[in-house]
């Protein structure tokens, strides 16, 4: 429930933010309206469809990238707040931090075709297409649910840091990498044994996790601290700290067309854009309120970002 008592906190403290200047022609081009404290982002590659956890409305809304439209509305567990698409079985894995449980939906019949109890107050999830296994952070019991796509079973769990919540798939190495926010650290699993092989420190409140597949290198949105760590994958080290991300970073995504990183700014109702070839800030670019969540389209070249504060998706292009 991390997020929904930031938005309490940051709801009277948000104010406009000038003086920022866009480096390059990225906007938003377009404004949807979905369920109430729309967080967790996900793009299903296969149907060319955006699906949007609704905490409030304990939905998951689902939208064409063709028209920009809500075209489903699914009902998941008890505040769905991750999700994350299962390319082999054309599913998407929903997060439901109050009931302890992922919902699977078959993207066909945008149908919940199974609930996994997994361990307390999941929040993120990351699909190995190595194993293709689930990858599901349990903030409250600081561990990893490992799920097979193919029995929808867990099949391990695995101990990791302080309030674990964001998870990201390095497919170069075949790790996992998930952030433990009051920890200060990434641990780093091996999807071969699956237990943690590195523990990396980095900033303040690491939340918000992104692969960048040219570079093979890791970005953190740190939230204390408004920052964004970069680790090599190879050495598993901080190799640059990105400062004035802005305020309280939160969601992590690559765009690989462009090799930029999009960083959400919950605090300040931004996104920051890092260019992977100097890690610095290219760009900085107003959404909604309170964006937190995030995800890029691999088909239309495009970032989805959740306004938890509007009750909106913004799309960049």
């Amino acid at each position: 429930m991390k997020n929904l008592v930031y938005l309490s906190i940051f709801a009277v403290a948000i104010i406009a933010i000038t003086g920022f200047s866009s480096a390059s022609a990225i906007s938003v081009v377009a404004t949807i309206p979905v369920g109430a404290y729309p967080h967790g982002v996900a793009y299903d590659s296969g149907k060319k469809e955006i699906f949007v956890t609704d905490q409030a409305t304990k939905d998951v809304s689902v939208i064409s990238d063709a028209t920009n439209k809500v075209v489903a509305n699914i009902t998941a567990g008890t505040v769905p707040m991750g999700a994350a698409y299962d390319s082999a079985k054309k599913e998407m894995f929903v997060t439901n931090v109050g009931s302890n449980s992922v919902s699977v939906i078959n993207d066909t019949t945008n149908k919940v075709v199974k609930t996994i109890t997994v361990g307390t107050a999941p929040n993120a999830a990351a699909y190995d297409s190595a194993k293709k296994e689930m990858f599901v952070t349990n903030e409250n019991s600081n561990n990893v649910s490992v799920i097979s796509d193919a029995t929808n079973t867990v099949v391990a769990t695995i101990p990791v840091g302080k309030f674990a919540n964001g998870v990201a798939y390095d497919s170069a190495k075949k790790e996992m990498f998930v952030t433990n926010a009051l920890s200060n650290s990434v641990s780093v699993i091996s999807d071969a044994t699956n237990t943690v092989v590195k523990t990396i420190l980095v900033s303040n409140t690491p939340y918000g996790i992104a692969y960048d597949s040219a570079k093979k290198e890791m970005f953190v949105a740190d939230q204390g601290s408004n920052n964004t760590s970069v680790i090599n994958d190879t050495t598993n080290k901080v190799v640059q700290t990105i400062h004035n991300v802005g305020y309280a970073p939160s969601g992590v995504a690559y765009d690989s067309s462009t090799k930029e990183i999009f960083v959400t700014n919950f605090g300040f109702d931004t996104v920051s854009v890092i260019s992977d070839a100097t890690n610095t800030v290219v760009a900085t670019i107003t959404v909604g309120p309170v964006p937190e969540g995030i995800a890029y389209d691999s088909a239309k070249k495009e970032i989805f970002v959740a306004n938890t504060g509007s009750n909106s998706i913004s799309v960049l292009h």
